[in-house]
């Protein structure tokens, strides 16, 4: 799988052929200056929740894109009045399969509302399995309990976790986040991008490595192989 850093918590993820994009936000963001929003493919986005941070971009980007965009039903309807047709609903503890793999949608403890200040549903973390390795995306969220049942839904190959604090985990609950999942390999997000997440990223890897783990940070633009 082939994972590519837009900036913030955007990124997308190349599984069996199909380009997975998630939560994009990247017009919003100054150090994000250099990536053409024109420019970026997706065949499905996911949106963990209705935080413009999360879902700025999502309705130009569904627009030039044609992707089918999973997210919860109340997000659906809104981007079906922001004239986006092609979307799928969902909630947490559901599954559901498509041509790359399958979705699980977990839960994520924080808040969901969209930039005209309505509803946004539940936020949701997910899950996803297919033939080319599972993964796991937390979206925004506090440490859970809840986590400890992720392993019965899939066994990630990585996992991609925020770490600025503030608003979310920090490296701490993240750390504790890697081992209650076991999974070694932790792609950081939601970190740096305002002043309010603002980390040592040299002190959260150390963090990571002393609990046996690797903490990735690519650049914005970067694209990885996993």
């Amino acid at each position: 799988m082939q994972f590519t850093y837009y900036g913030h918590a955007c990124f997308a993820v190349e599984v069996q052929g199909k380009t997975l994009l998630f939560d994009p936000f990247i017009s919003g963001n100054e150090l994000a200056k250099d990536i053409q929003i024109s420019e970026i493919k997706a065949d499905y986005i996911l949106v963990s929740h209705g935080h413009a941070d999360h879902i700025a971009d999502c309705v130009s980007i569904a627009q030039q894109t044609g992707a089918l965009v999973i997210c919860s039903w109340e997000i659906a309807g809104w981007l079906n009045n922001q004239g986006v047709s092609n979307t799928h609903p969902m909630n947490t503890g559901g599954k559901r399969s498509f041509d790359f793999g399958s979705v699980k949608c977990v839960v994520a403890h924080h808040s969901s509302g969209l930039p005209d200040g309505s509803y946004g549903g539940n936020p949701m973390g997910f899950i996803i399995s297919s033939t080319d390795g599972d993964f796991y995306y937390s979206g925004d969220t506090a440490l859970t309990l809840d986590m400890q049942l992720l392993t019965r839904w899939g066994k990630p190959k990585f996992s991609v976790l925020p770490i600025g604090d503030n608003f979310t985990m920090d490296v701490a609950d993240a750390v504790a986040c890697a081992e209650m999942i076991q999974c070694n390999t932790i792609i950081g997000v939601h970190y740096n991008t305002f002043g309010y997440i603002v980390i040592d990223t040299t002190a959260a890897k150390q963090a990571f490595a002393a609990a046996g783990k690797t903490l990735l940070l690519p650049g914005i633009g970067e694209t990885i192989d996993l």
